[in-house]
């Protein structure tokens, strides 16, 4: 054991190597010399253990190899890129929507230049950072004004907390809603202050319902979309339009939590309908919040439109500064609004949508030469087929509607071989993550961003 122990190299003997030299101008001193240790250290405990001694200390270049090995992973940042092969385009665990091109140069742009975040040019004086957002939305909208916080369970909990602090929020039974991660519309509203007040049941709520729950201490009428579940049959709910009417009535301001935010008609596209905002805002609610980074296809944030009135007093709330956006999201996002302005071409330039209506055809090549690149790299150790497949818009939005498209599927009777191909995939240097249904491996084209991309990852299995 003490020949083994001799066998390591102390600290001074390795930094004065000219590798390691070389090492110390790329990375710096302290990073070196604290995995040298950390390896020295390492070593000896497994000559204790085994009386062996590691393999990266069998040679020298084995050693410098494995030093640079380390300080190169130190730099790998851990939100790597992926390839999406679920076949659910806007993946809540993978990232929601992709940033369309101009999206993506708006922010990059933002990044390496200083910009007129709060600074009026034309008046030569601070202005606030939500204009030029307010200015797009209100055209896209109709709506009066807008607000952009950085999601929109926070444009939620702005709201509640400028308006019903201590007062009550009459919302249906069948609205009181949760989502990922565990979060509830109650939740919030204890979070908020206020006092929840629901209405009628899970299945069923009428008009005379929120008639009843009105009293001198209700802020809002508030509803909820519910765009990640469905409640069929023997079911009755109220209109944004009879409720906004019965707000006007009573003189109680309506809000509406839309999540997903569409602000196009998607059945053009031949894509499951989706309440719009635009509809919302004409039906006369006053208040509507939905997400940046799901149907409308950009940064995550979360977007207030509505009545000037209210829009004012939630931009001079104390909370709506810890909750803004930074200069990134907000040219990110400012870009991907502008590209509404030319709705022939929507399609064609917002990333999400784009994915969203490729045509059947164009899947089906990309799968037979995916089908013909995988039997080439698996040596035909597979059953593998191009298969019709039901694709899904994802992040909440329509989860019963199924959109047609095309997967390669990869089965094999030893499902400890299929586990372990999965696992091959995901070690890939850009993984590869697809679904399993019956039994198989779904590697499904209409999720997928990049494909000649997706090609040359797979040289590397």
């Amino acid at each position: 054991m003490n020949s083994l122990f001799q066998q390591l190299p102390s600290i001074d003997k390795l930094l004065k190597q000219p590798e390691i030299a070389s090492l110390i101008a790329e990375f710096g001193r302290s990073a070196v010399v604290k995995i040298c240790r950390s390896l020295l250290e390492n070593a000896r405990s497994e000559i204790k253990n085994t009386q062996k001694i590691p393999h990266f200390f069998h040679d020298n270049a084995t050693l410098i190899a494995e030093i640079q090995r380390q300080l190169q992973a130190q730099q790998q940042v851990k939100i790597q890129p992926v390839h999406n092969l679920t076949g659910t385009v806007l993946h809540t665990n993978l990232g929601r929507a992709l940033w369309a091109n101009a999206a993506q140069q708006a922010a990059l742009l933002a990044m390496q230049e200083n910009v007129a975040l709060e600074y009026d040019l034309a008046e030569g004086k601070r202005s606030h950072r939500d204009n030029y957002i307010s200015e797009l939305l209100c055209e896209l909208t109709g709506a009066e004004a807008a607000c952009v916080v950085n999601n929109n369970a926070a444009a939620v909990l702005l709201m509640l907390t400028t308006f019903a602090v201590g007062k009550e929020v009459v919302i249906s039974r069948g609205e009181l809603i949760e989502i990922g991660g565990s979060f509830r519309i109650p939740d919030i509203m204890q979070q908020a202050g206020c006092k929840l007040a629901e209405v009628g049941t899970t299945n069923r709520t009428h008009l005379a319902d929120y008639r009843r729950a009105i009293n001198e201490n209700t802020a809002f009428l508030m509803k909820v979309h519910s765009s990640n579940y469905q409640i069929c049959g023997f079911t009755h709910s109220v209109s944004e339009a009879e409720l906004a009417q019965l707000g006007k009535e009573m003189n109680v301001p309506v809000m509406t939590d839309l999540g997903s935010g569409a602000l196009v008609d998607l059945s053009q596209y031949g894509l499951p309908a989706e309440p719009t905002v635009q509809e919302k805002w004409q039906l006369g609610v006053d208040l509507i919040s939905f997400s940046g980074d799901k149907l409308l296809g950009g940064p995550q944030a979360g977007i207030i439109v509505g009545k000037k009135y209210f829009i004012d007093q939630l931009q001079s709330h104390p909370l709506k500064r810890a909750l803004r956006c930074d200069k990134v999201i907000l040219a990110g996002l400012e870009a991907t609004l502008r590209l509404y302005l030319q709705p022939e071409k929507l399609a064609e330039k917002l990333t999400s949508l784009h994915l969203l209506t490729q045509p059947v055809s164009a899947l089906r090549q990309q799968a037979e030469i995916l089908k013909a690149r995988l039997e080439n790299q698996l040596n035909f150790a597979y059953t593998i087929r191009v298969e019709e497949s039901q694709a899904q818009i994802g992040s909440g939005a329509q989860p019963l509607a199924k959109i047609p498209s095309v997967a390669v599927t990869l089965e094999e009777k030893n499902s400890q071989k299929l586990t372990a191909l999965i696992q091959r995939f995901k070690q890939l240097p850009q993984p590869i993550i697809g679904r399993v249904e019956q039994n198989k491996l779904w590697l499904d084209l209409r999720s997928l961003a990049n494909f000649e991309r997706l090609l040359n990852n797979l040289e590397q299995l």
